[in-house]
């Protein structure tokens, strides 16, 4: 079931994503040669816990990290660890905070250093790829009209979307219906309505956009070693443009 938040409701979640927000962009400073991946994910976590909140991801069906930092040909869910990052790399880092009963979660992809012309695209293509989406995060839309601009919008671009993970409703569970996915054809799907709240998260590939899952169960990269990057932000509809709860506060 469809859960439409109340105006209480809407101020716990944008509390929660405030926090992820600010996590999120914490991890993006922290991005440069000779980091480890843990480093990031240890600031992650104190930050999150500085504001009285608990990051959502750790020990999540049994995750060990407090974000998900993925590096290159990782798509998502890439655990943190001794990994050092290298000039060139490209880093997904996904972040969800829990406060007050509700969950936060967004995700970006940053260049560690100077990386290639196609990296950077790819990075620009999937925020990029968000963004039109978001013009049809409306009431009366449907829920893969969203999915049908993402997915046009990057393949126009000679990328691929990943089709085995999707984006989802998001509130006091981290993982709410509806599913949200980055393709198909628009008119299917529940119709948007004032009050539903969504995590929409392009993940995207320069290569097929076909990945598996690694031995641990957790980390997912492309089958054919092709760079992937990834972006989300938790949003709420309403009655006209959909409100982004995960930003900083300026």
């Amino acid at each position: 079931m469809i859960s439409l938040k109340s105006p209480r409701d809407i101020e716990g979640m944008r509390r929660a994503g405030r926090i992820a927000a600010e996590a999120r962009s914490i991890a993006g400073r922290m991005i440069r040669p000779g980091v480890t991946t843990l480093e990031i994910d240890q600031a992650v976590r104190a930050y999150i816990e500085e504001q009285g909140a608990t990051p959502s991801f750790l020990n999540y069906n049994g995750y060990p990290g407090s974000a998900c930092i993925s590096v290159n040909d990782v798509v998502i869910h890439g655990i943190p660890g001794p990994l050092v990052l290298q000039e060139g790399d490209i880093v997904s880092v996904d972040v969800g905070a829990y406060i007050g009963g509700f969950h936060g979660d967004c995700a970006a992809t940053f260049p560690c250093g100077q990386v290639s012309e196609e990296a950077a695209r790819l990075i620009a293509v999937t925020e990029q790829s968000f963004w039109e989406g978001m013009k049809f995060a409306r009431p009366r839309c449907r829920v893969s009209d969203i999915s049908h601009a993402i997915q046009s919008y990057v393949e126009a671009q000679g990328f691929s979307i990943v089709r085995d993970f999707v984006g989802h409703g998001v509130g006091k569970k981290l993982h709410e219906a509806p599913e949200v996915p980055n393709f198909g054809n628009p008119g299917h799907g529940p119709r948007l309505m004032a009050g539903m709240t969504l995590a929409v998260e392009p993940m995207v590939n320069t290569g097929a956009w076909q990945v598996k899952v690694m031995p641990d169960g957790w980390t997912v990269r492309t089958t054919d070693g092709a760079l992937a990057a990834h972006y989300e932000n938790s949003i709420l509809i309403t009655t006209e443009e959909p409100e982004i709860l995960t930003r900083v506060e300026e």
